[in-house]
């Protein structure tokens, strides 16, 4: 009995290796088109892992990382024991929440308003148009700013503030127009390249639906509401995770170039990204740096794992995993 209860379980293996080598071979073409986008993201993302060993460790560039003597959690401490750690956490954490709600909102409502274009033609011209900000260098973008804000020759300053009669702002001093002007911004840079992908997860759903709901006098607001964000709602929750899996990440570019690195401003640009920069130049201690962007990997891990448990719990099919 007992051999003839293990039978099925002997021949079960074989049959899953078959079965497992004929799909490989029956997909060889397609996953030969991703070793490439492999190779990158081990040699780019995984082998640069082996240096999270530095945030642990003082490093000695005579004696080589392994050789260096440990640290322990002493790099942990500059962090946490800096009087700005409040003020840098807080920053990088409430202005990516910002981008994440304000980007979402102006995404979608971009992508659903391109979608009831009927022409191709400038159909195709917006999405062009909406794209060119997402890969402009973020260099442009901090001197684009400044023909805007500077004080002299700004045209912020010489057309619409003093239309208003009012006197030129100095806006790289003063620090509390700087929330609004970054959340402007990164969305100019970005609502376009998202608005793209809603509108391409938009344009997959079934013309039936609408032309149902339009024989049933439903209004372009009802289906917006009741088909098309229901439909594309598994678009909208993958993008939204993975921007709260890099909720401790900041755009250095955004909060270092485009206030010009102005010490004024500090009290609303520092982020931990660039008070680690900051941090390097004056004191050039790596392990300080790797303790900090070990710091920020895990918070963001833990971070995008509560957030798809919520997505789970109110429907499993949306959750990344």
């Amino acid at each position: 009995m007992a051999a003839l209860s293990q039978a099925p379980t002997a021949t079960a293996a074989p049959s899953r290796s078959r079965t497992f080598w004929r799909k490989v071979k029956k997909y060889k073409a397609l996953l030969l088109m991703t070793i490439p986008g492999l190779a990158y993201l081990i040699v780019n993302n995984y082998i640069p892992m082996y240096g999270v060993i530095l945030a642990f460790k003082d490093l000695n560039y005579v004696q080589g990382i392994w050789g260096s003597p440990w640290a322990g959690t002493g790099n942990f401490k500059f962090l946490f024991n800096s009087p700005d750690a409040y003020l840098i956490t807080r920053n990088t954490i409430l202005y990516n929440a910002a981008f994440i709600v304000v980007n979402l909102a102006l995404a979608l409502l971009t992508a659903l308003l391109v979608n009831e274009i009927k022409d191709k033609v400038i159909t195709r011209f917006y999405q062009s148009t909406f794209l060119l900000p997402h890969i402009i260098s973020m260099v442009v973008v901090a001197y684009l700013v400044y023909s805007f804000l500077n004080v002299e020759s700004g045209l912020v300053n010489r057309q619409i503030v003093k239309w208003f009669g009012a006197d030129a702002i100095s806006w790289y001093n003063e620090s509390a127009y700087w929330p609004y002007i970054l959340v402007v911004v990164n969305a100019w840079k970005n609502v376009g390249y998202l608005a793209i992908i809603y509108f391409a997860a938009i344009i997959g759903i079934d013309k039936e639906y609408y032309e149902a709901a339009t024989i049933d006098g439903a209004s372009k607001w009802r289906q917006m509401t009741r088909i098309t964000l229901p439909l594309i709602a598994p678009v909208i929750t993958v993008m939204t995770l993975l921007a709260i899996s890099s909720i401790m990440r900041s755009d250095f570019g955004l909060f270092y170039q485009v206030p010009m690195n102005s010490g004024p401003l500090l009290s609303t640009t520092n982020t931990i990204d660039t008070y680690v920069y900051r941090a390097m130049i004056m004191r050039g201690d790596i392990g300080m740096s790797a303790a900090a962007g070990f710091y920020q990997s895990a918070v963001c891990f833990f971070l995008i794992l509560g957030a798809n448990f919520a997505v789970r719990r109110i429907s499993k099919e949306d959750a990344l995993f």
